[in-house]
């Protein structure tokens, strides 16, 4: 079954499978305790309308698998496989599919998952090229993701954070996110952490480093104003080197990180003169290029 079919699976009737019932219903939304903590007084809503939910105690929200995670404290993989059963087994008539009517603004920011695979379009596989990468190396972190918006179907990279959503990039120089927005971590268990503002950054050290993978920790931010975010993981870690843009956000990110976390070092001073890791790869490979040296 397709991610976008699994969302769109009733939180309402989820939870009331679960036994979970409102406290206080309302024609768009309703409102419970937490099935997450100790809850009182309800705090947890779940918007009927846009079939999302949203804990007023933790802040936290999303869509039903954000929620299968949250509940079962397992992985993105393990609460779609476990929706997938639900639908499939012996519970599935007790599901709903939720199919929201947007409005003309919603039809505008919505995006729709339809299909995930492996790098494949051949524009797509340039763009990795023109990148400098590998598409082995891509393939092994990334994905092609067909997405609806506005009506249409249109396919991005996309590199997975988090919280299941999708960051994504375009040769026609489009940047966006299949929501919810999240940082992307790859743990390692060690004391080293790299810090990258985003993903193609992440794979030009690899390729940089000719490896595909580090022994290190890692955090992908997907945007600087993700940093936050960033911080307690970041603070677990005794050494970190931040491979950041060359620009004022990549300067006050770091500022950020530096301000909690002294032992923290600005990388970006190895690559001065270029915007970021991406474009001194590129410059690196064009130069080696000329002179005949292979990579």
């Amino acid at each position: 079954m397709a991610l976008s079919e699994i969302k769109q699976l009733s939180i309402r009737d989820y939870l009331h499978l679960k036994g979970i019932r409102p406290k206080k219903d309302f024609n768009n939304y309703g409102m419970y305790l937490s099935p997450f903590r100790e809850d009182n007084n309800p705090s947890f809503k779940v918007d009927y309308q846009k079939n999302i939910w949203y804990d007023f105690g933790s802040n936290e929200g999303g869509s039903i698998i954000d929620l299968v995670m949250k509940m079962d404290n397992c992985s993105f993989h393990d609460a779609v496989t476990s929706l997938e059963n639900d639908i499939t087994g012996p519970v599935r008539n007790s599901f709903s599919f939720h199919r929201e009517e947007l409005s003309p603004i919603n039809k505008e920011s919505a995006i729709t998952i339809r299909d995930i695979r492996p790098i494949s379009h051949p524009k797509l596989i340039d763009w990795v090229k023109t990148r400098k990468i590998d598409l082995s190396l891509a393939n092994l972190y990334c994905r092609e993701v067909h997405y609806q918006n506005s009506g249409r179907i249109y396919y991005s990279i996309g590199f997975g954070n988090d919280k299941g959503g999708y960051e994504l990039s375009s040769p026609v120089g489009f940047k966006g996110c299949v929501p919810p927005k999240e940082i992307s971590t790859i743990k390692n268990a060690n004391y080293v952490c790299l810090v990258f503002e985003g993903f193609w950054d992440f794979l030009s050290y690899l390729t940089l480093q000719r490896t595909d993978k580090t022994q290190y920790d890692v955090v992908v931010l997907n945007s600087v104003a993700n940093i936050q975010k960033a911080l307690p993981f970041l603070k677990k870690h005794t050494n970190i080197f931040a491979y950041l843009d060359n620009d004022e956000g990549g300067r006050k990110a770091f500022d950020k990180i530096k301000s909690c976390c002294p032992q923290a070092q600005d990388m970006s001073k190895r690559y001065a003169i270029y915007k970021d890791l991406n474009e001194y790869l590129c410059s690196r490979m064009r130069i080696k290029k000329d002179r005949g040296i292979e990579r």
